[in-house]
C-alpha cells in the first residue's frame, strides 16, 4: 500500500484543519455552556476534546481561533470567568447542537437557537443542558497557545469539579471528517451541513 505524504507548513491553515478533522475520527463531541463576564450564556460545539488525567480529574478542549485569527467566544468567557460545563451529545440533541455552531454576536446567546433546557449547576455558574446525559464542570486550569493567525490552537485544560450522568447510556453520537457524524449507540453515519 502506498502512502501520500502531505508536509503541513506547505498547505494553507484552512487545508491543514480539513486533512487533519478527516484523518482523525470519531471525535467525541463537547457542547460547551458557558457565561461571560457581561452575564450572556454561550453554548458551541467542539470536536477537539479528550480527557486527560485522573489526578486530577481533567480534560481538553481547543477552541481554534477563528479562520480571521479571531478568538471564539466560549475561549473569551473560560478566561474571565474560569469556569464551563461540557455536555456530551446524543443523536436526538444532534439538530439543536448543530445550531449553536452559528457565528453569533457576542451579545447573542446561541441557546435562544435551540429547544434546549438549562440545568443549574452544582459548583460553576455556566447552566447544564437538560437533554444531554453527561454534565462536567470544570473550572480552568490553563489555556496553551499554540501557533498564531487563523485556525490556531488554543488548549483549554479544565479540572473536573463535578461529573453528573445518566445509567441508560443513551448513544452518543460523534465527529467523522467534513459534514460527516457517527451514533456511536446504532454505528450508523450521517450528514450535517452546518447553519
Amino acid at each position: 500500500m502506498a502512502h501520500q505524504s502531505i508536509e503541513l507548513k506547505s498547505i494553507s491553515p484552512l487545508d491543514g484543519y480539513k486533512l487533519l478533522t478527516n484523518l482523525v475520527v470519531p471525535r467525541p463531541i463537547a457542547l460547551v455552556s458557558t457565561i461571560g463576564a457581561d452575564g450572556v450564556p454561550n453554548l458551541a460545539p467542539f470536536s477537539f476534546f479528550m480527557l486527560g488525567g485522573s489526578n486530577p480529574a481533567s480534560l481538553m478542549i481547543s477552541p481554534t481561533l477563528t479562520g480571521k485569527g479571531l478568538m471564539k467566544d466560549t475561549l473569551r468567557n473560560i478566561r474571565e470567568t474560569g469556569e464551563f460545563v461540557v455536555n456530551l451529545v446524543t443523536r436526538e440533541m444532534v439538530d439543536d447542537m448543530n445550531q449553536t455552531s452559528r457565528s453569533l454576536p457576542a451579545n447573542e446567546s446561541e441557546w435562544s437557537w435551540t429547544k434546549f433546557a438549562a440545568l443549574p449547576s452544582s459548583m460553576v455558574a455556566p447552566e447544564r443542558v437538560s437533554e444531554s446525559p453527561v454534565h462536567l464542570e470544570c473550572k480552568l486550569f490553563q489555556v496553551v497557545e499554540h501557533g498564531q493567525g487563523p485556525n490556531a490552537a488554543r488548549y483549554v485544560i479544565g479540572e473536573v469539579l463535578m461529573a453528573h450522568f445518566e445509567d441508560s447510556g443513551s448513544g452518543l453520537i460523534a465527529r467523522l471528517g467534513g459534514p460527516g457524524y457517527l451514533d456511536l449507540g446504532t454505528v450508523e453515519s450521517f450528514e450535517l451541513p452546518r447553519p
